[in-house]
């Protein structure tokens, strides 16, 4: 069975980097994108099964992003990050589907038990449609 592929989305160079080995570290095979538009072409010809999209990107927002996802894939799981949650943040990402809404502290913090939560729960999720 092949790798889960996971795109992380993120403008932030050190924290791709941070957060590419950690999540090839859990076993996840992974492609990363520097910005909105470089996520969205990503999406299109690297075909991930899960996004870690960050909100606030200076290209475009993630709600930008998820919107251009879902022009096409109605049903890749995306799992949203921002330093800055909000309300107004977290509703604009549900209702375009976002399956998971995670507040970013740092590459460092608790976020990573969160994240491997949601990355394991959207694994599950492609495993059981495929099988």
């Amino acid at each position: 069975m092949s790798k889960v592929k996971v795109l992380i989305v993120d403008d932030e160079v050190d924290y791709l980097s941070v957060m590419k080995e950690r999540l090839e570290s859990w076993d996840y095979e992974v492609i990363l994108a520097q910005s909105g538009k470089e996520g969205l072409v990503a999406v299109k010809d690297k075909t991930p099964d899960i996004v870690i999209l960050d909100y606030f990107m200076p290209d475009m927002d993630g709600v930008a992003v998820l919107k251009g996802i879902r022009k096409f894939n109605k049903s890749l799981a995306v799992i949203m990050l921002t330093a800055h949650p909000d309300v107004k943040n977290i509703k604009d990402a549900q209702e375009l589907g976002v399956s998971i809404f995670i507040p970013k502290l740092s590459a460092y913090s608790d976020v990573q038990a969160s994240l491997r939560s949601a990355l394991d729960m959207a694994s599950k999720k492609i495993k059981d449609n495929q099988g």
